[in-house]
């Protein structure tokens, strides 16, 4: 497949995530791949959330494998790796749920056992600066990738790309925190989904007129996910990592919580410093 449009790059930017945990529960959520230079340096990493990985023993990434420079629809490779946990690096602010695992080790030991694999990153220059926050409006629609409930092309390994719009201003941090709302199906496999603001063909802007092009933003990182339950009391919680459908007393409302996209290369930037001092 070649994969020319804003649209299908979108499409390769994630891999899933598979996880086992120490009670032999599996689950499913959702990685994508994010470049960030930092002190002169290109770093490529796998980025979710840390609730993903959180006690976990074993977990396999799944990637699409690349033939002649493009896609390869159909075939993929699963990397199986145990003591999953211990190899994410998670922000180091408690409140902030955002975890990375360097790319390179794992891409060089992929291409030693024979395999070269397709992907489109996500990088920093894709993060709005102060003055393109300023034209950007409360209301926005918003696309983000991933495996709700852990569906997605088992035929093709590609992910589903779904719809909503901002349910807060980005601009503001939502209940103080380093986050905001989207109105949207958020299912259990999204955690860790990238989140943009994505227009093709015509946008309109915060002053009025509308511009023809694309536009396109990461903003943000899905995480959580607000439920009603039994006693009607709203609460949020981190989105269900099982891949099996349960009964709970809960219904989710459609509003989902997104860690703002600067929030990705602080964490990188964390891990490099941390590795520089060790």
């Amino acid at each position: 497949m070649e994969v020319k449009s804003t649209a299908e790059q979108l499409f390769f930017t994630t891999v899933r995530i598979d996880t086992v945990d120490q009670e032999g529960k599996t689950g499913a959520g959702t990685g994508f791949i994010f470049i960030h230079p930092y002190k002169e340096r290109q770093y490529p990493f796998i980025v979710t959330n840390k609730h993903v990985m959180k006690d976990t023993v074993k977990g396999g990434i799944t990637f699409i494998k690349k033939e002649g420079g493009t896609a390869k629809l159909g075939d993929a490779f699963r990397l199986e790796v145990d003591n999953f946990e211990n190899m994410w690096f998670g922000h180091k602010d408690p409140d902030i749920d955002i975890a990375v695992a360097p790319l390179a080790p794992l891409e060089q030991h992929i291409k030693e056992l024979g395999v070269e694999i397709f992907y489109r990153n996500i990088n920093t220059k894709l993060i709005p600066n102060e003055e393109t926050l300023k034209e950007i409006d409360a209301l926005e629609d918003v696309v983000f990738i991933g495996y709700p409930n852990g569906i997605w092309d088992s035929k093709n390994f590609i992910p589903i790309m779904r719809k909503g719009i901002t349910a807060t201003p980005i601009q503001i941090d939502f209940e103080g925190k380093r986050m905001f709302l989207i109105d949207a199906s958020v299912f259990g496999g999204s955690s860790g989904s990238p989140v943009f603001i994505y227009n093709s063909g015509t946008y309109a802007t915060k002053g009025g007129p509308t511009k023809v092009g694309t536009r396109l933003h990461f903003i943000g990182v899905v995480a959580s996910v607000y439920y009603r339950n039994e006693i009607n009391e709203i609460v949020y919680v981190p989105i269900p990592t099982d891949d099996k459908p349960v009964t709970i007393g809960k219904e989710m409302i459609d509003l989902g919580i997104v860690y703002k996209a600067n929030t990705v290369p602080e964490a990188i930037e964390q891990f490099v410093n941390e590795k520089e001092k060790s």
